[in-house]
């Protein structure tokens, strides 16, 4: 019996260990997943004006993240989370620039700088002004396999796995569909997520076209002066095969989820990789490349105050995406790899303005030639990746038309482009790839328009 009693001592004991083990190994993911779920609800909350209930039961509740309980405070205007009471992180709105997880350094009443905005208001029809759009039918369209089309992509009353919030169909500059998920309408401001990437991309198409940088340029990073990476160019950057080592693994405790719910300076974890292929000889997807590019974003500016009006003061307001919000980090960036929110008739107006190549009713935002750019393949990408937008030139969706490009996010956001067909295909969601055939619904929107 004595043995006996030893043995299950030592079992107990060694189940002790494994736990603490565990425990010790799984504690700093719990930092992750409250700053997640903390900064997440901030922004539910205060931008996309949802309620914590409606927060807590879609956009939050998967895992692990589900795990996490918030508490918001209307009057700071501030959100809570933790999990299992541990791990503790806030974040905070501040007008103009979203929410920001803050450390416990960070002063929250310490005065900020916010983008300058310009509403233009005029007497046109959507998209280029603020009156209902024309009424205008083609002949060529079949409009009810257009909506059943869009239907397929969201859940019946029985299912809950698409989870698809909105799709905008535009053809000619026309609606043609637009569908909601129950509780959103065309005023509901959703996050872009990596479709964020795209919006950054555009400044720099932009400056380029002003003559006030050049994108075949080295990238003016001071820490690579003396080695290798001194020879990568802000082109390299934009096409993400800059060669420099990143690990983009939203599932662990990674260089991505590290940046994005842990580091002040989201413009720096990228600068301080080491270079493990050479320029244009490999290309990875990297959201701190698309920060670090943000960063260099502002070095072009005298000020911040021009780095912060500088996106809203030459396109997004310029197109009447007055909806749209671009977060900052704690440091004043531009989270340029992740955090744009719009309503779905924004987020098309922006894929309205590459499908007309840079020109908005008259006006040429950047140069026609920035459409080729960002629509050419980087080399060793299949065919899948251009400069800061996703292409289909490899057929990546095979039954969709090869000249098809578009900005995406995680959780299958989307904003397909067509220019063959004269078409923008906008789709918000929870559910990405492997719970939506985005390959049949572009096919049969496509067949549905001779």
């Amino acid at each position: 019996m004595k043995r006996f009693k030893k043995i299950l001592g030592f079992i107990f004991i060694g189940l002790v260990g494994l736990i603490l083990i565990a425990g010790f190994w799984n504690y700093p993911k719990l930092t992750i997943l409250s700053g997640y779920s903390a900064k997440n609800m901030a922004s539910s909350v205060f931008i996309g004006n949802r309620s914590v209930e409606f927060t807590d039961i879609n956009d939050n509740n998967f895992a692990p993240v589900h795990l996490a309980e918030d508490e918001v405070d209307t009057n700071e205007k501030s959100a809570v989370a933790s999990v299992f009471g541990l791990n503790q992180r806030k974040a905070i709105y501040r007008e103009g620039l979203g929410s920001v997880l803050i450390n416990d350094g960070f002063d929250i009443t310490a005065p900020y700088a916010k983008p300058k905005r310009t509403i233009f208001k005029t007497n046109l029809p959507f998209p280029y002004g603020n009156l209902p759009q024309n009424d205008t039918v083609f002949a060529n369209v079949d409009y009810n396999k257009i909506k059943s089309s869009v239907a397929t992509v969201f859940d019946t009353q029985e299912e809950s796995i698409k989870k698809t919030r909105a799709v905008i169909v535009l053809y000619k500059d026309q609606i043609i569909e637009e569908k909601y998920a129950e509780g959103y309408d065309k005023n509901s401001v959703l996050l872009g997520w990596s479709m964020t990437k795209s919006i950054l991309a555009t400044n720099f198409g932009i400056l380029q076209k002003q003559g006030k940088i050049n994108i075949a340029d080295k990238a003016p990073i001071k820490e690579w002066q003396n080695d290798d990476r001194k020879e990568i160019t802000i082109n390299n950057l934009l096409q993400m095969n800059c060669g420099l080592a990143w690990d983009e693994d939203y599932g662990s405790i990674s260089d991505a989820t590290t940046m994005l719910y842990l580091d002040e300076d989201m413009t720096k974890p990228q600068i301080f990789k080491k270079a493990i292929h050479k320029p244009n000889e490999f290309w990875y997807y990297s959201s701190g490349v698309s920060n670090l590019l943000s960063g260099i974003l502002r070095q072009q500016f005298n000020s911040y105050q021009e780095y912060l009006d500088f996106p809203y003061r030459e396109f997004i307001d310029k197109i009447g995406m007055h909806s749209m919000l671009i977060e900052t980090d704690m440091a004043g960036n531009y989270v340029g790899s992740s955090y744009a929110w719009g309503t779905p008739r924004d987020w098309a107006k922006f894929g309205l303005l590459y499908l007309h190549r840079g020109n908005w009713n008259g006006e040429q935002i950047f140069n026609p030639e920035w459409v080729d750019y960002v629509t050419a393949p980087t080399p060793t990408s299949e065919g899948d990746y251009g400069g800061h937008f996703w292409l289909n030139s490899g057929g990546y969706y095979p039954d969709a038309p090869r000249d098809m490009y578009s900005a995406n996010g995680f959780q299958g956001q989307r904003v397909f482009i067509i220019p063959s067909k004269d078409l923008v295909v906008v789709r918000f969601g929870l559910g990405g790839e492997m719970d939506v055939d985005f390959n049949t619904f572009l096919r049969d929107i496509n067949d549905a328009i001779k």
